[in-house]
Formats: structure tokens, C-alpha cells, sequence
């Protein structure tokens, strides 16, 4: 690569981070709305109650809760779009993702019993 397609890789990178910055802000109202959202599902027990768990416990903490991602596969079109909100929400997390919710450690922790997840750092 040469000095002038290096600078313009650099521009480029520099632009797409500039714009990944910019949407944050909504990344962050959109990620939180659907945050509540299926914290709802969990604890509403409508059947894909469990694979939403599953996804929010190994956001919580994937080293102890497991996700298998092929599950997700099995959410209706909206669930699945909310949970890759939460997910875009939590690549630059502003906060820890039970940290939205006040005793949010409690709360999933409580999840993770409700639903007999189990906790890897237990095997």
C-alpha cells in the first residue's frame, strides 16, 4: 500500500468512526427502550421468555451464562430485532447492561434462578 491509499484508508476509518460517534445518542434511546422490553418477555413467561434470558444473563456476564446465538433463531422477528438493538447498544456500553435497572444485579440474578441457567463458574 502506498502513502496515498494509506492516508485515504485513514480518512475513511476516521469518517467511520466520526459517524459511528454520532449515532450513538440513538443507539443508546433505541438499545434501552428495547432493554425494557424484553426484560418484560422475561418475566412474562411467553414462551420465548427463555431464550431472551438466555441472551440478556450472557450480556450480564458470559463468562458464567452461556448464550448459544443459533437459539435466537427461534424469536419472533420483533424480539430478535430488539434483542440486536440491546446487543448495538452494548458494543460501546455507556453502562453495564443490568445497570439500566435500579438492583439490576439482584434482578438478574433472579432471572438466572428463575430460569435454572446454569452458571458455568459453578462446574
Amino acid at each position: 500500500m502506498n502513502e496515498k491509499e494509506h492516508k485515504a484508508q485513514l480518512t475513511q476509518q476516521r469518517q467511520a468512526y466520526e459517524d459511528f460517534q454520532a449515532g450513538l445518542p440513538e443507539v443508546r434511546v433505541e438499545g434501552g427502550a428495547a432493554l425494557t422490553r424484553l426484560l418484560k418477555i422475561v418475566f412474562d413467561d411467553n414462551g420465548q421468555s427463555r431464550l431472551v434470558a438466555g441472551f440478556l444473563l450472557g450480556l450480564y456476564d458470559g463468562a458464567r451464562f452461556k448464550v448459544n446465538l443459533n437459539a435466537l433463531r427461534a424469536l419472533q422477528t420483533d424480539v430478535f430485532d430488539d434483542c440486536m438493538k440491546v446487543l448495538r447498544m452494548d458494543y460501546t456500553p455507556y453502562k453495564k447492561v443490568h445497570e439500566y435497572f435500579e438492583n439490576g444485579a439482584a434482578l438478574f440474578e433472579q432471572m438466572a434462578a428463575d430460569w435454572g441457567t446454569p452458571d458455568r463458574t459453578d462446574m
